[in-house]
């Protein structure tokens, strides 16, 4: 049997504060987080105001970092960015004003750069299984179809 700590609310803002200035967060995490602490609603609101009015909290920010860095970092599409801030819970607003932290020449050329590479990687001959395996992969990353059409049209040619 674990021993419950208890901690007062003063003890668990600080908490939560560096819990949000570690990373960016989302209402959801520090809800999740609160899940931890034995805590009446009311605790609960009191605490994630206070995050919001120290600006620890915000959708905005937290939404806009999230798609730069899984762009930049993961290599993924829009699509599956969309999908995992909705996961999130985040509002249509934010979503949209996230997607516009990618610029549209650099999504274009990380889509070609990875098809190029994994084209290179993939060892099938046959050009229908191997524009199959591309686009599947491109989709698992979160790519468009449009997009992955005519990316894929100038990556592998027919032999």
């Amino acid at each position: 049997m674990t021993e419950q700590k208890y901690f007062s609310i003063e003890e668990i803002k600080r908490k939560l504060e560096r819990y949000c200035v570690y990373q960016d967060r989302c209402h959801k995490e520090i809800e999740t987080k609160l899940k931890e602490f034995v805590l009446i609603e009311e605790a609960k609101n009191q605490i994630i105001l206070h995050l919001l009015e120290h600006n620890f909290l915000n959708e905005e920010r937290f939404s806009k970092s999230f798609a730069r860095g899984k762009f930049r970092i993961k290599k993924w599409g829009k699509q599956r960015i969309v999908r995992e801030l909705k996961f999130r819970d985040i509002s249509e607003y934010n979503i949209k004003t996230a997607l516009k932290e990618i610029d549209e020449k650099e999504y274009l050329d990380t889509i070609h750069a990875i098809a190029t590479k994994r084209n290179a990687q993939l060892k099938e001959t046959d050009f229908y299984k191997r524009k199959k395996k591309l686009t599947d992969y491109l989709i698992r990353l979160g790519y468009e179809f449009d997009l992955i059409f005519s990316t894929l049209e100038n990556v592998i040619e027919k032999k």
